[in-house]
């Protein structure tokens, strides 16, 4: 599979650069191809803006365009972001915004739940300071899901897909040795694409 990882941080030596980096290694170990999205380093401009509301599917703004290209050479997505505000960080929602566009990823009025985009194994690495069972016992974590693997991403036509909650990420460094040896084994055991139903 050709793995397309998308890194949402500004800070190249950040906890996410490192997980995305395991991701990728695991990924490669197990013969696939990667490839980095580093939204920051690349100038991505996450603003939506007039001009992409009088672009269209034929038509996507330039930036846009590339950002498609590079979805449509993958086989399978990993999006790695740190928990900002209980969301995703303005960056990694303005890549969705602007480049996941209606009539390209999907088509509300002819179905809503019905995805444009061919499948595609997902998986999110999500780094969270907070611990597992708050996020769990306060219903975070289900608000989460919903919002995002019930919702945006099967938009997305991922399938497989899931959020992996990279819970305790600010604290020892062998909690955070072991969440990058996750993400290492995420990679390395990432499924392959199956039919949505």
């Amino acid at each position: 599979m050709h793995v397309l990882t998308v890194l949402d941080h500004p800070n190249p030596n950040a906890f996410s650069a490192a997980v995305a980096q395991q991701f990728m290694a695991g990924a490669t170990a197990a013969g696939h191809t990667v490839e980095l999205a580093d939204l920051h380093a690349e100038g991505f401009d996450p603003r939506w803006s007039q001009g992409d509301v009088d672009a269209n599917s034929e038509t996507p703004m330039p930036d846009v365009a590339a950002e498609q290209a590079r979805i449509a050479r993958a086989d399978a997505i990993c999006l790695v972001f740190p928990l900002f505000w209980w969301g995703m960080p303005s960056m990694t929602k303005g890549w969705v915004d602007r480049v996941w566009t209606w009539g390209w990823a999907y088509d509300q009025l002819a179905d809503p739940n019905l995805s444009l985009q061919r499948p595609r194994s997902g998986v999110l690495l999500v780094p969270a300071g907070a611990r597992s069972d708050e996020i769990r016992d306060q219903g975070y974590l289900a608000a989460l899901e919903t919002a995002w693997i019930d919702g945006t991403f099967g938009y997305f036509g991922l399938s497989p897909r899931r959020l992996e909650l990279l819970c305790g990420s600010t604290g020892s460094d062998a909690r955070r040795q072991s969440l990058l040896h996750r993400s290492y084994q995420i990679g390395l055991t990432l499924p392959h694409p199956q039919p949505t139903h």
